[in-house]
Order: C-alpha cells, then structure tokens, then sequence
C-alpha cells in the first residue's frame, strides 16, 4: 500500500536530484569555515533573503534559538504572539537555556500581531521590569491556518521596532511558501528583518537542515551560539548539497502545492460532517473541523483513514491539519476527499 502522508511537510524525503549532490558533493570542515558545499549554500540563501551572511544549523528550533541568543541577553525580553512555533514547541529552549523572557500577545486570526498591542507589550526604562530586545514573527504561521504575513505588514512591524530601538527575528521556517502565496520575490518579505530563519526539510524537500540569515556581525554572533548549542557539524557539505537542490529546483514549484492545499480544501468542504476552515487556504495547510453531529473523535477518523493508507495530523480532540508538500499528488488529493466521504457517510 502506497502512503499518503498528510500529517505534515516535515515528512518530505529527498528528491533523486538531492540523493545524487548529496553523493558528489565537495566537503570540508565546517567548523573551521572550510565546507565550500555549505559555504555555497549560505551564500546563496543570504542572497536569495535580502540579508548579508547566512548560518546553516541542524534545525529551525536551533536557528531560533541561536537568533534569539545573539540578540538578547540573559533577563531580556522578547515579544511574540500567543500561537507561535517558538512559543508553543520549542520545549521553552529560551528561558531554560538563555535565560530569556517571553512576553506574548495574541495572534490574529491571520498571523499578525496588531501594532496597537506590540506597542503597548514594550516595557519602559524601569529596574522593575525587563528590557525589552526582539519582536519576533513568523510567517507563515502554522497555528494561524498557514496563514500569510505580507511585505507592508512585515515593513510596518520593523518600523516600529526601530522607533523603540528593537530587533525583528522572523521564523520563516515556510517563508517561500508565503512568498509564493503571495508572488512577491521572498527578500519583499525578509529584507527589513534583523534576521531569519527557513527550514530546508519542511516543503523544501531537503533531509535536514535550516538556514538563519542577518547582518555580518549577527551571524558572527550566532556562529558561536551554534558551538555552544552544538550545532558544529564538520563535513557537512553532504546535507547543503541537498540544500542548494532544494533552493533551485523545489522552492519554484511551491505553488503547485498550495493549488493541491485549494483542491483539497473545496473537495472536504462539501462533504456533511466536516467544517473546513477555508475552502482557500493561503499556503499548503488545510485545518478542519468535525461536526458535532459526527458521533468520533478526530482520534477515531485518523485511525480509520490509516488503515487506508493515509495519514492526517490530529491537533485537537475534534480537529484536523492536513499539508500537502511535493510527494502528495493529484491522486493523492482526491483519495483523501474520497476516504473522508465513505467515513462520514458511514458515521453520519
């Protein structure tokens, strides 16, 4: 049985293109500076960003980790929304390894943090209360239905963070999915940005890897948080390999997965029993609901469409993500609508 895997885009493996640069790939030490395959790949990434210099680590969690300890100091303070990746599923990495402080306010519907509230978050010069360092984004936002941040937003959040003195970290882990969303040139979205993370091994197709992207002296900061978070990895040209691919073959042909996120989304959204959030989705994340009605958990619906071959994310008692990425096909879409029908039918 050939698997459908919908529970998310970190599932991707590597493309035949990727397995064959990954095998002739030229490697050095990393460490020492001295892996060109990864050296190309920073390069380019940074360039691609809008940004000076980039880093590659071993995940998005340790990029913004590393981002978050280059800009802040132990006792700072850093704002970010109530949804975010870094706050919900970072395993609170910046207080118990930096020592830092979050200080969250509410995602809107759409991703944003309205300005009024990041405004009013900003602590003033008081011995009582911690200094305020970073905003920190992300776009696009996974919990916010894959929604999508766009340029003047993004402009506008870094506009005032100058005002007050602050830093923008944007986790970008899918930024060239809100780039294609939105077809604008990914640096529209980056180039403000103090810095930024992307993941290679979410809809980029790659086996491991993020990039974390900023000025020359901020990555020469990062550099030593990636050493002390241990994310020196010598020749590790054979993983930026699959990387370059990734950027050059994969990142152009993310739209095609949001079309099938669409598809999927109006093919769901008739069938009684399901409330799909939006028969448009704005990136590759289709989130829905089970009526009441229906007498299964979410639970109960995955563990059926599993002995059917497919897999969906369960996020809630009654609800659903499901994400297409570049090994779920046309087929593959309409199998899942049809899977869904019989279970509903069935429970209706």
């Amino acid at each position: 049985m050939n698997t459908i895997d919908l529970r998310s885009d970190t599932v991707t493996k590597p493309t035949p293109a990727m397995r064959e640069a990954m095998a002739q790939a030229e490697v050095g030490d990393d460490v020492y500076g001295e892996d060109p395959t990864v050296n190309r790949l920073q390069a380019m990434a940074a360039e691609l960003l809008g940004q000076e210099a980039g880093l590659f680590v071993p995940s998005g969690t340790m990029g913004n980790l590393a981002a978050l300890l280059s800009h802040c100091g132990r006792g700072d303070e850093f704002i970010l929304g109530d949804k975010a990746h870094t706050f919900l599923y970072e395993a609170g990495g910046a207080s118990a390894l930096g020592g830092l402080h979050p200080h969250t306010i509410s995602n809107q519907t759409d991703g944003r943090l309205r300005l009024e509230d990041i405004r009013a978050a900003i602590r003033g010069d008081n011995p009582h209360l911690p200094p305020t360092r970073l905003i920190t984004l992300e776009n696009t936002h996974n919990r916010c239905g894959g929604s999508v941040l766009t340029p003047a937003y993004t402009r506008s959040v870094c506009k005032l963070a100058r005002e007050h003195g602050l830093r923008v970290h944007l986790d970008g882990a899918r930024i060239f999915n809100a780039a294609a969303a939105l077809d604008v040139d990914v640096a529209e979205l980056t180039g403000a940005v103090d810095s930024v993370t992307f993941c290679l091994s979410k809809g980029l197709c790659a086996p491991v890897g993020s990039v974390l992207c900023g000025g020359k002296d901020f990555i020469d900061r990062a550099l030593r948080m990636r050493k002390q978070l241990g994310g020196g990895m010598r020749q590790v040209g054979v993983l930026a390999a699959a990387g370059i691919v990734a950027l050059e073959q994969i990142r152009p042909r993310l739209a095609e997965d949001h079309q099938r996120a669409r598809t999927l989304a109006q093919g769901l959204a008739p069938i009684p029993g399901l409330d799909v959030d939006s028969e448009n989705p704005p990136s590759n994340m289709v989130y829905l609901n089970l009526d009441e009605r229906i007498p299964l958990q979410a639970a109960d619906v995955a563990a059926l469409l599993a002995e059917d071959g497919i897999l969906v994310g369960v996020v809630a008692p009654r609800r659903f993500r499901l994400v297409t990425h570049y090994w779920i096909s046309d087929h593959a879409v309409s199998t899942t609508v049809e899977a869904f029908a019989s279970i509903m039918a069935s429970h209706s």
